[in-house]
């Protein structure tokens, strides 16, 4: 086998970011929201398979790929996993989602899996030829001989095509679940002014770019790998404007620390007194009860902090304290509160979950959903129903 020499440039740099941040990413995505958050869980699979596809991109792109040929089209299955997931991410923020039979969509995968094990059992020749016909190179082939064909049905040189097809299916019946969530609440997908649907369909938009940049890839560079770059290179800065929207929605830095302070030295120095403590507390629960601070959508630590005329770090003391916990712990328990009470009126039986979720402070309805069943051990539908 011919020595290649690697390619190691500014592009190979920024995929090894993209790279990077998709596991990162993933990796507290799935964490976070397994079996508490089924939204969170399906984008978090999701990029974890995107991340899995990009980093086989990147191996063909820097020619890392020919010192671990034992690698080579290991992602290819995942290409029937991301256009279910996106549909699935979708569907399983609206009411009446079910869990059952869902796993039927990852029958193609579970299909292509099995297939491509008569081409990842193929000698180390095999997929040396693959690479260099995958990446277009100007290198001889070698001579091999099959011990078993690795591609008995002959349908792996239209992987690319089915793939296509699947986004194309999947994309329909998202967007048409999109467009029948805007109907039914007298709205059109491109000027509602639900928060569900504006975060989903500025998602499906990023989606719909891939779908067309995948198309003009191949368009131009045929049943090759060639120019999978440009795909990832789009993909590297979805992945750091996810990052960047899940930093500046953490409640970390609504938080006063020193840098990696623990968190039982957070308020060992404190000089706050008992009766201040008592003080604010009762100013907090005035802001929460009376004013009810919580129903703003922008609540946070720093504004209710300005409200009562007390430092952060003092207010998140005193809510520690004495009520046991954090400030974000508090604000949900004062929302699912309101949320019962809307639920147990007239109004609220003809209110939709979406509509409740936004009236107590939630953006969207899933982490509304995590909250209430946090507090309640159920949904906010149950409940209701009960």
């Amino acid at each position: 086998m011919q020595e290649i020499p690697l390619q190691l440039d500014f592009v190979a740099l920024i995929m090894a970011l993209g790279l990077f941040l998709g596991f990162f990413v993933s990796y507290f995505l799935i964490k976070k929201s397994w079996n508490s958050n089924l939204p969170n869980f399906f984008m978090g699979l999701l990029i974890l398979g995107l991340s899995l596809s990009m980093l086989e991109g990147w191996l063909n792109y820097t020619n890392l790929i020919f010192k671990v040929l034992w690698a080579t089209n290991f992602s290819e299955p995942l290409n029937f996993i991301i256009a279910p997931l996106i549909y699935l991410f979708v569907i399983s923020q609206f009411k009446n989602f079910k869990k059952e039979r869902q796993w039927l969509h990852f029958v193609p995968f579970i299909f292509w899996l099995g297939y491509c094990a008569f081409f990842f059992m193929q000698p180390d020749a095999v997929k040396y030829n693959s690479n260099i016909g995958a990446m277009q190179m100007d290198i001889p082939y070698i001579r091999v001989d099959y011990f078993i064909s690795h591609d008995p049905m002959g349908i792996r040189s239209y992987v690319n095509h089915i793939t296509g097809l699947s986004f194309v299916i999947y994309n329909v019946l998202t967007l048409k679940i999109l467009f029948e969530k805007s109907r039914s609440i007298g709205q059109k997908l491109w000027n509602t002014t639900n928060k569900t649907l504006i975060a989903i369909r500025n998602a499906q938009y990023h989606f719909l770019i891939m779908i067309a940049i995948f198309v003009a890839v191949k368009l131009l560079f045929g049943n090759s790998d060639a120019g999978d770059y440009f795909l990832y290179l789009y993909l590297s800065f979805m992945l750091l404007m996810t990052l960047v929207q899940i930093m500046n929605s953490s409640s970390y830095f609504n938080e006063v620390s020193n840098f990696l302070e623990g968190p039982v030295l957070k308020y060992k120095k404190s000089s706050l007194l008992n009766k201040d403590k008592l003080l604010i507390l009762d100013a907090i629960k005035n802001e929460m009860h009376n004013e009810k601070f919580f129903i703003q959508s922008t609540a946070s630590l720093t504004r209710l902090s300005k409200t009562i005329n007390h430092s952060s770090h003092h207010v998140s003391q005193v809510i520690n304290e004495k009520l046991g916990q954090s400030f974000f712990e508090m604000l949900a328990s004062y929302r699912v509160e309101e949320a019962k009470e809307i639920l147990r009126t007239d109004l609220g039986k003809k209110l939709t979950i979406e509509d409740i979720a936004e009236r107590v402070g939630y953006n969207s309805k899933s982490a509304f959903n995590t909250a209430f069943k946090k507090f309640t051990d159920q949904t906010p539908s149950a409940y209701r129903d009960s």
